[in-house]
């Protein structure tokens, strides 16, 4: 969760030292790194380590990134044992040293990003694909101004229920019938201590949160983070505020799940990305009043033209693809629009500094590095190609005469592989690493005998 102005030039061991300067009593430590399912991976370390992580590193096998959803080695990737599971180091990454305000004794946490036994930095690790994005754009001149908006549902437990039927959404009014109640102040009143812990959290670890707000399903909100021009640090915020939540809502003996489609009644949970690029001047080039809109189209051409290859990416799990329905505000096409919520780019309304692109594909559960990573490299490209997109969309972009977009993982996958984009955004080692491992999901889903097919067929 770097940002311009928390990384200290004089040197890593001074942002330490601060930190133990304010938090003295710390006595332990929260090792973070982010695996290609955006699963938290780590260790807990005494506070002696701190020093440690800033410098020489701390070990952790490169296969960590070769696991799947459910942290099982997926041969195929190549970097278990057929390699001898060697190991990488983790450092950390500058201006991610944070308190944790739900641990029981006073505890620091840091992000860390991996490099190789050389010091070269490990293909594996999601956020390398970013960075490389990211360099790209500071040779065009250009940096990101990214915002992400993340939907979750709270949850509360039933006693007594199998554990298919074992969480409900939270009701806010007392017993009755789940309603949807949408932009309600009254369910955020009625979760009011949950969202205070939340927010002082999130100032406590520098999470610049902006909105709350009752979304469209009984027991569902979303949090939005304010926009900001290092695109990084914006997808470590994405990635640190989902645990704060998590961690907030165990406190309250509540859950929260980022999952893309909890219940098949209600909304699933998305995770909107805000982009706009700004130039060296820090002016937003999308409002430029003589080419800005030029340069806007050009850069949803790009982001239309890869997004079938890209849906693994905004949309890497199983479950996600029930989240895609029409009329649900998922999109299932490759449909852009002016202020309409039913395309998959959407350009909001506003004029001037604002204007920027939400891309609206992505589930809650994507790995915002590897999502904010497509859609700058499908903008760039728009932009270098001067590209021009198909006409908007002003109405149910379901039923426009756009390109349907994957509905299915093992389709997304078959397009993935075979990418061009995706060879050059993430590299081919990469792109055959994450193929395999959701390769190796879509075999244990299919492995699995659903209690619908034994109630049906028995």
């Amino acid at each position: 969760m770097t940002s311009d102005t928390q990384v200290d030039a004089a040197g890593p061991l001074d942002e330490v030292e601060r930190y133990l300067a304010r938090y003295p009593d710390t006595e332990a430590l929260e090792l973070l790194i982010a695996d290609t399912n955006a699963v938290m991976r780590g260790k807990w370390a005494p506070a002696s380590t701190i020093e440690k992580a800033f410098t020489t590193g701390v070990a952790f096998p490169l296969s960590m990134f070769g696991l799947d959803v459910w942290g099982r080695e997926v041969m195929e990737t190549g970097l278990h044992v057929d390699t001898g599971d060697r190991d990488g180091f983790c450092t950390a990454v500058p201006g991610s040293l944070r308190p944790v305000p739900w641990a029981d004794i006073p505890t620091a946490q840091v992000m860390l990003t991996m490099t190789t036994e050389t010091g070269e930095p490990f293909h594996g690790d999601p956020r390398r694909a970013l960075e490389k994005v990211v360099a790209r754009a500071a040779g065009m001149g250009l940096r990101a101004c990214v915002a992400f908006e993340l939907e979750f549902y709270l949850l509360t437990a039933r006693p007594g229920e199998t554990q298919a039927e074992a969480f409900r959404p939270v009701l806010s009014l007392g017993d009755g019938p789940d309603r949807q109640n949408m932009y309600a102040l009254s369910d955020l009143s009625a979760h009011a201590s949950f969202f205070s812990e939340v927010r002082a959290g999130a100032a406590a670890q520098g999470l610049p949160i902006d909105t709350i707000l009752s979304e469209a399903a009984p027991g569902q909100f979303e949090i939005n983070l304010k926009h900001r021009t290092d695109a990084m640090g914006a997808a470590d915020d994405a990635l640190l505020l989902k645990r704060l939540i998590q961690e907030t809502a165990r406190r309250h003996q509540l859950r929260a799940t980022f999952m893309a489609k909890p219940f098949m009644a209600w909304a699933g949970n998305g995770m909107h990305v805000h982009v706009s690029l700004v130039d060296g001047a820090d002016c937003n080039i999308f409002a430029d009043p003589s080419k800005g809109e030029t340069v806007l189209e050009s850069a949803v051409a790009g982001l239309i033209d890869t997004m079938a290859a890209s849906m693994l990416v905004f949309v890497p799990t199983w479950n996600g693809y029930r989240r895609l329905l029409p009329g649900s505000y998922a999109p299932t096409r490759a449909a852009w629009g002016h202020n309409n919520r039913s395309v998959a780019v959407r350009i909001p309304a506003g004029e001037g500094a604002a204007t920027r692109i939400e891309h609206r594909i992505s589930g809650a559960d994507a790995n915002p590095y590897l999502a904010l990573a497509a859609v700058l490299a499908a903008m760039l490209d728009g932009i270098e190609g001067h590209r021009k997109p198909p006409p908007p969309t002003d109405r149910n972009a379901y039923e426009a005469p756009a390109p349907e977009l994957p509905d299915q993982l093992d389709d997304a996958v078959r397009l993935f592989r075979k990418s061009d984009f995706i060879r050059r955004t993430f590299g081919v080692e990469y792109r055959s690493m994450f193929a395999a491992i959701k390769d190796a999901e879509i075999a244990a889903f299919r492995e699995e005998i659903s209690p619908l097919e034994r109630a049906t067929y028995l």
